[in-house]
């Protein structure tokens, strides 16, 4: 049976490197203001989509600031993404789009996070990995504007949501998501649970698809970091229901 791990950032290894950068995605859909539905306003994190290019928009300025809008100019923008994301994905408000851009400095890891919903894998890392016949790996080249020489180039991840955190692991009194605006407010589980049925076959990192700050990898992920001496994660193996 397949074992799924979840990815966080392993500060002990990670510390030894004296590089930092602050970067954001180019393109962003706005926050929602005042959900008609819920009355909420919000923005997700964890929905990124660095290999989605807003650059043929005739629109694409309504996408370089971020800010809540309502819920019907929401919803427009959202249609205007939808044939360039994808397939299948929900965009909630706050989705982000495009490649990562920063200045940057000093030395990073092969593995550098951003927070721990965001990751970066270095050329040769990413590399190593596809030789290693991990599967599902879109790359996205990072922006990060270095001042030495020649510096090595970082790509940020495409991990779309799939599959969701089990029911058992969900409080009885959590209400579910808006109908609207698909909102779910809850905090994350302290024992996540991941529904075994849901998830998904054909890759080896994801996010989970009702908690897309998670980041989960196979057990064939993970003896490919091992089998390549690979600092900076840390893995922990997660329940299936």
């Amino acid at each position: 049976m397949t074992r799924y791990y979840w990815l966080v950032e392993d500060t002990a290894a990670t510390a030894r490197y004296n590089g930092d950068f602050n970067a954001t995605h180019r393109w962003k859909l706005p926050g929602l203001s005042a959900c008609p539905g819920c009355g909420a306003t919000w923005a997700s994190v964890g929905h990124h989509y660095p290999a989605v290019d807003l650059s043929a928009l005739p629109e694409q300025q309504s996408f370089l600031k971020a800010r809540p809008e309502p819920f019907s100019e929401y919803m427009r923008l959202r249609e205007l993404v939808r044939p360039l994301a994808p397939p299948h994905v929900q965009l909630p408000p706050g989705a982000r789009f495009g490649p990562l851009e920063s200045t940057a400095r000093g030395e990073l890891g092969a593995v550098t996070w951003q927070g721990n919903s965001l990751v970066l894998l270095r050329r040769d890392t990413l590399e190593q990995f596809h030789a290693e016949g991990v599967r599902g790996l879109l790359g996205s080249r990072a922006l990060l504007r270095f001042r030495q020489k020649s510096p090595p180039e970082f790509f940020e991840l495409q991990l779309e949501p799939h599959g969701r955190l089990h029911a058992a692991c969900i409080p009885d009194d959590a209400l579910p998501p808006c109908g609207t605006c698909g909102r779910l407010d809850l905090s994350r589980p302290e024992e996540p649970v991941l529904d075994a049925a849901s998830l998904p076959r054909d890759r080896d990192l994801f996010r989970v698809g009702n908690f897309a700050t998670m980041i989960v990898g196979t057990g064939n992920f993970r003896e490919a970091a091992l089998r390549l001496g690979l600092k900076g994660i840390y893995f922990r193996e997660l329940p299936l229901r």
